[in-house]
C-alpha cells in the first residue's frame, strides 16, 4: 500500500514544497501531509484507507459536502455533453441570469476560474471607472495572490505598505494603502490623506482567511460612508462569504449594496469557478462592451456552472440555509461549554457555517492584533491529536473550519466528541 509519507517525498521533487497551494505542506502544524484519495458528504479517505470527519470541505466551496449525489448527476450529464467549449453556451446564462434576479449587489456578471482572477478584474474595473489608481485594503483580510494586494502595512505615514511577497516590486505595493480593521480614527487618516487617490475600499466583510474576524456594523458602516464621500467604490470580497452565509451573502447580512462584488468557492459546487459583479454600469466597462480587457479561455466552463446552479438551486429548495445555521450553531455551543466545564483557554468563534477554534483572549477577535501569542503552538497539538481521531481541520491556527450539510447531527456530535478529546489531551487533562 502507498502512504502519504511516500507520496510526499515524491512530490517534493516535482512541485514547490511538494505542494500546490502552500496551506497544504502542514508547515504551520508541523509533520507532513496527508493525501486524500476520495471524499464523500463529510468524509475524506486518505491513500492509507482512513476515513476522517472533513471541516476543511476544499477550504469553504462544498455547502452540500464532497460529491453530493444531486450536483453529481448533473455532473455526469454535463461531461457527456461537453467539457469545454471556448464559445457561447446557455450553462452559464442560466446561472448569471438565476444570481442576477436572486443577488441585488449584482446586476450583471463575468465569471473567471478562480477567486484570485476576480479581485484582479474587479479592481481593473473600478480603476477604469474612477481615473485613480489607488486602493485601500485592511490588514487582516486575504484576497488571492494578486500582486497589489500582497502587501502588508508599512511603517510611517497612514495607509503606508509594504511587499508581503517576494517579487512584489515596491511601486506595484506604493499603489495600495493599507489600514488596520476595527480602527475607525485610522480609516478617517488613510481617507484624509488620500481620499482623492483612492480607487476602491476592498473588503472581506466577514475576514475569513487569517482567523474568523467578525466585524462591527459601525466599522462597516464607516467605510461605506467615507468611500462615498471621497468618490471611491466600495468592493466587497465574497469569495468564501458569497453563498456561504447565505443567499446574498454579507452584503445582504449587512443590508448594504456594495459597487463591486467577487464570489468564488460555492459557486461552482465544488469546481474551480469564480465572478465578479456588481453595479450594471460598472460591468459595461468590461470588454466587448468598454475599455477594460479580461477575458479567459475556460471562462464559465460548462461543467463547473451547472454544478454550481445544482448546488444553489438545491440550498434554496430545501432551505439549507437555516439547518446550516442551526446545526453549526448547537455543535459550537457544545464545543463551548465543554470547553468552559474543562477550564481551558478555548473558545469557537462562528458566522452562519463558518467557525474558527481559537484561543481566548479576554475580547472579541477582530483583528491581527487580537492573535493570543500561544495561538500556533497549542492549535499544532489540537490539530494532531484531532487526527489521531480522525477528524481533519484545516492544518493552520488561522483557518477557518465549515459545516456542510452532509454533517448531520450525529457526524457533528461524534467530531464534537473528538475535539473536545483533543483539546483535553493538548492541556494534558484525562
Amino acid at each position: 500500500m502507498i502512504t502519504s509519507k511516500e507520496l510526499f517525498e515524491r512530490s517534493k521533487k516535482v512541485a514547490p514544497g511538494g505542494v500546490h497551494s502552500p496551506v497544504r505542506a502542514f508547515k504551520s502544524v508541523g509533520g507532513e501531509p496527508l493525501f486524500f484519495k476520495s471524499a464523500n458528504g463529510a468524509f475524506l479517505t486518505s491513500v492509507e484507507g482512513i476515513s476522517y470527519i472533513d471541516f476543511c470541505q476544499s477550504f469553504g466551496p462544498n455547502l452540500l459536502g464532497h460529491r453530493d449525489p444531486d450536483v453529481a448527476n448533473e455532473v455526469r450529464e454535463a461531461i457527456d455533453v461537453a467539457w469545454t467549449f471556448g464559445a457561447c453556451e446557455p450553462y452559464s446564462l442560466e446561472l448569471a441570469e438565476w444570481i442576477t434576479q436572486k443577488v441585488p449587489s449584482a446586476e450583471k456578471i463575468r465569471f473567471v476560474c478562480s477567486g484570485t482572477e476576480a479581485v484582479m478584474s474587479a479592481l481593473r474595473v473600478a480603476r477604469a471607472a474612477t481615473g485613480r489608481h489607488k486602493v485601500l485594503k485592511f490588514d487582516g483580510c486575504y484576497h488571492g495572490h494578486v500582486d497589489s494586494l500582497l502587501v502588508k502595512a508599512g511603517s510611517g505615514l497612514a495607509g503606508a505598505s509594504a511587499s508581503d511577497s517576494a517579487g512584489v516590486s515596491p511601486s506595484v505595493a506604493a499603489e495600495t494603502l493599507v489600514s488596520p480593521l476595527d480602527d475607525i480614527g485610522s480609516l478617517e487618516k488613510v481617507f484624509a490623506s488620500h481620499g482623492s487617490e483612492i480607487a476602491a475600499v476592498v473588503l472581506e466583510p466577514l475576514p475569513a482567511n487569517f482567523g474568523l474576524l467578525k466585524q462591527r456594523k459601525e466599522f462597516i458602516d464607516a467605510i461605506q460612508t467615507l468611500a462615498k464621500k471621497h468618490g471611491a467604490l466600495l468592493f466587497f470580497d465574497e469569495v468564501i462569504s458569497g453563498f456561504r452565509v447565505g443567499l446574498g451573502g454579507m452584503a445582504e447580512r449587512l443590508n448594504i449594496k456594495p459597487d463591486l462584488v467577487t464570489y468564488g468557492k460555492v459557486i461552482g459546487g465544488g469546481f474551480p469557478v469564480g465572478a465578479y459583479a456588481g453595479r450594471a454600469d460598472l460591468l459595461d466597462l468590461v470588454a466587448p462592451n468598454g475599455p477594460v480587457y479580461q477575458a479567459g479561455t475556460l471562462a464559465a466552463n460548462p461543467i463547473g456552472v451547472r454544478a454550481g446552479l445544482a448546488t444553489l438551486k438545491k440550498v434554496v429548495r430545501l432551505s439549507i440555509y437555516d439547518e446550516l445555521e442551526k446545526r453549526t450553531e448547537r455543535f459550537t455551543k457544545t464545543l463551548n461549554d465543554a470547553f468552559t466545564k474543562m477550564n481551558v483557554p478555548v473558545e469557537v468563534a462562528r458566522e452562519a457555517s463558518i467557525f474558527w477554534l481559537h484561543l481566548k483572549t479576554g475580547k472579541t477577535v477582530r483583528t491581527p492584533n487580537d492573535f493570543h501569542p500561544e495561538s500556533r503552538d497549542v492549535y499544532k497539538k489540537i490539530f494532531h491529536n484531532c487526527l489521531k481521531n480522525n477528524i481533519y481541520l484545516a492544518p493552520s491556527a488561522f483557518e477557518v473550519g465549515f459545516v456542510s450539510y452532509a454533517h448531520t447531527d450525529a457526524v457533528l456530535d461524534q467530531a464534537a466528541t473528538g475535539i473536545i478529546q483533543a483539546v483535553r489531551e493538548a492541556y494534558g487533562q484525562k
